[in-house]
């Protein structure tokens, strides 16, 4: 690095950067794309109205191509982020502070790990968490927040002073199966039972079909739109995406994405919504017009776990919670935060109960790993 003062700006949207100079610092991860987060931008899944502003932050090169980024947004909630801080709020609130607006350093709507610090020159993870910090204090945000992060980055934080923050998800790990039937030979014999008898009752009467690239339709998407609806409704109230996102989506990136579909007599009754990353399957969104038993495991995990398999990918990252995924073959995993708290005496507080809580979630990892579902030996 040169003695030259490296400047970092705010932008308004991805979609102000050429895909082509964003992508080359994704690693190929989906949910980072230009083409998912301008799809997000461009069909009003975030902007004015939703509590999401963009506000990306990026450094350029000395050729004046983008050399590093934080994907990053202005929140005025805590919802979609699938951290949970809204007793952080609470309390800051109590105390005669004002939490939002805040700085979330994420994909929106998306529990999956993935970098948070894109990066051409590593030297330039600093500057960045600096100048988000610096955002923060210049405008009297609160906070800034960076989810779900990759393992390897999670020291670049650590080492910026940021605090950070441990939970669970549950992931399935490839450990070189050649079909389902191998990963079931992985399993205890009541195990091997219970997932056969599901996935017979679920497949009863039903034709599940794998729908990636060209195959997609204008048609898949009414429907799968309709499931998404049914259980955004039930879940948080109003579903996060348009219908406009999910056109986008296929539109830009069809090839990255894989929509499982069951169907009677031709005509779709639930549907999985998959991701496609250069080593792993992302289950994203799931519903379903029919309640039949077992159909969201089979949906859901067990034919993520058959397109695994044959994609020759090393994992499935099937979203956040869900301990009935253990008995299922998906292993808790530690996921991490990290966190920049700008009033000093807010941020001892927060270090102290993070303390307490990440040896509770440490001593629960241990609990569920030692009931996972394999053989043991």
């Amino acid at each position: 690095m040169s003695s030259t003062p490296i400047e970092a700006r705010v932008l308004t949207r991805v979609g102000e950067v050429p895909a082509a100079e964003w992508d080359a610092l994704t690693g190929g991860n989906p949910f980072l794309s230009h083409a998912f987060l301008t799809a997000l931008e461009d069909s009003g899944s975030v902007g004015p109205g939703t509590g999401w502003t963009p506000a990306p932050i990026a450094i350029n090169g000395a050729d004046g191509r983008l050399a590093a980024a934080l994907p990053a947004y202005l929140k005025g909630h805590s919802q979609g982020e699938y951290v949970f801080d809204h007793a952080w709020a609470d309390a800051w609130h109590r105390a005669g502070g004002s939490y939002y607006p805040k700085l979330q350093i994420a994909v929106p709507f998306t529990p999956a790990t993935g970098p948070r610090l894109l990066l051409g020159d590593p030297a330039l993870a600093t500057p960045l968490l600096r100048a988000a910090e610096q955002l923060c204090e210049a405008n009297g945000l609160s906070s800034a927040h960076a989810t779900f992060i990759a393992p390897e980055q999670v020291p670049l934080f650590e080492t910026a002073g940021w605090l950070l923050r441990s939970d669970i998800q549950f992931h399935w790990e490839n450990r070189g199966y050649a079909s389902f039937d191998d990963f079931l030979g992985a399993l205890s014999s009541r195990k091997r039972k219970d997932i056969r008898k599901e996935r017979a009752a679920a497949q009863a009467g039903l034709e599940i079909r794998h729908i990636t690239g060209a195959d997609l339709s204008e048609t898949h998407w009414d429907a799968f739109w309709h499931f998404y609806q049914d259980t955004g409704a039930r879940k948080w109230g109003r579903p996060y995406l348009s219908r406009e996102a999910f056109s986008l989506l296929g539109q830009r990136m069809a090839d990255r994405i894989l929509l499982i579909l069951a169907l009677v007599e031709g005509q779709p009754v639930a549907g999985a919504l998959n991701f496609i990353g250069p080593d792993a399957l992302y289950g994203r969104y799931w519903g379903a017009v029919v309640d039949k038993p077992f159909l969201h495991f089979e949906l859901c995990y067990y034919q993520a776990i058959d397109a695994a398999i044959r994609l020759g990918l090393d994992r499935v990252e099937a979203g956040a919670q869900g301990g009935h995924k253990l008995a299922r073959g998906y292993e808790p995993v530690e996921t991490r935060s990290a966190h920049y708290i700008v009033h000093p005496g807010f941020r001892e507080a927060v270090a102290d109960f993070l303390d307490r809580e990440r040896r509770g979630v440490e001593a629960d990892r241990l609990f569920l790993a030692v009931r996972a579902p394999f053989r043991k030996g």
